[in-house]
């Protein structure tokens, strides 16, 4: 049997990279997907089709994570359309890079909202839904940077360590409804935002990870299945981190 068989997964910002890895890894696990991105465009499409090909029910739905009215119409669509939510992987994200003395207020607000604000969206909304299903998995994606702090980052760092402490809040709260709640801190991993980088930059990256290499979508993916299902049934409130050793 599958690990995630009869489950329905909502990913938010799954249209591609991390998102789009984590969707693709459930559904071969047997799980039904809902996913959401600001926009469903061609890309999304694509996503939509290459996750049902794998014989599961799939549906992309356009929706601005960061806006509480959008969330909770969503999620209230997604449940006429699957009938439950088992899971929820809080991915949408966005970086507005810069040193503390030159950002903007528009550049911390806008991280701050797409980062963390829609995770309490989602979660809000979800809650009650998970709630009367006496269960539930939720996994916050948070960052390496989120745990350990970096320069020219100040708004991904504190919206990713508000990550966690949002995952740890809820797993007390929601624990004893038979939800669990976790994190996931991925170092640097190779998706289309990191490939644009340098092979300069990217090989000094390479030399502080242990393991000598960026990690792939693939690898977060499968954590995210571990969380997801039966296998982690009595682990909630953590944060584990898939960066090949960087942050011990």
């Amino acid at each position: 049997m599958k690990l995630l068989e009869g489950k329905t997964a909502l990913v938010t910002g799954a249209a591609r990279g991390i998102g789009k890895a984590i969707a693709l890894k459930f559904a071969a696990e047997g799980a039904h997907v809902a996913f959401t991105d600001l926009n469903i465009d061609e890309a999304g499409k694509a996503t939509e089709q290459e996750i049902a090909a794998l014989g599961v029910t799939c549906k992309g739905y356009a929706s601005n994570a960061a806006n509480f009215e959008d969330t909770h119409k969503v999620v209230e669509q997604i449940m006429q359309d699957f009938g439950r939510i088992d899971i929820l992987i809080n991915n949408a994200g966005i970086t507005k890079d810069g040193l503390m003395m030159r950002m903007s207020e528009q550049q911390w607000d806008a991280v701050i909202n797409v980062n963390l604000k829609s995770a309490f969206n989602f979660i809000h909304a979800v809650t009650p839904v998970m709630m009367r299903q006496k269960s539930g998995s939720i996994v916050n994606m948070s960052s390496v940077v989120g745990v350990s702090g970096n320069a020219g980052q100040a708004n991904y760092s504190a919206s990713k360590a508000g990550m966690i402490g949002l995952a740890k809040s809820m797993a007390k709260e929601l624990g004893s409804r038979g939800i669990r709640v976790n994190a996931i801190a991925p170092g640097f991993i190779i998706t289309e935002m990191t490939g644009q980088l340098s092979e300069e930059v990217r090989n000094e990256w390479a030399k502080q990870i242990p393991l000598r290499r960026g990690g792939t979508p693939e690898d977060v993916a499968n954590v995210a299945v571990f969380l997801a299902s039966d296998l982690s049934s009595y682990v909630s409130g953590q944060v584990i981190n898939v960066c090949g050793g960087m942050n011990t």
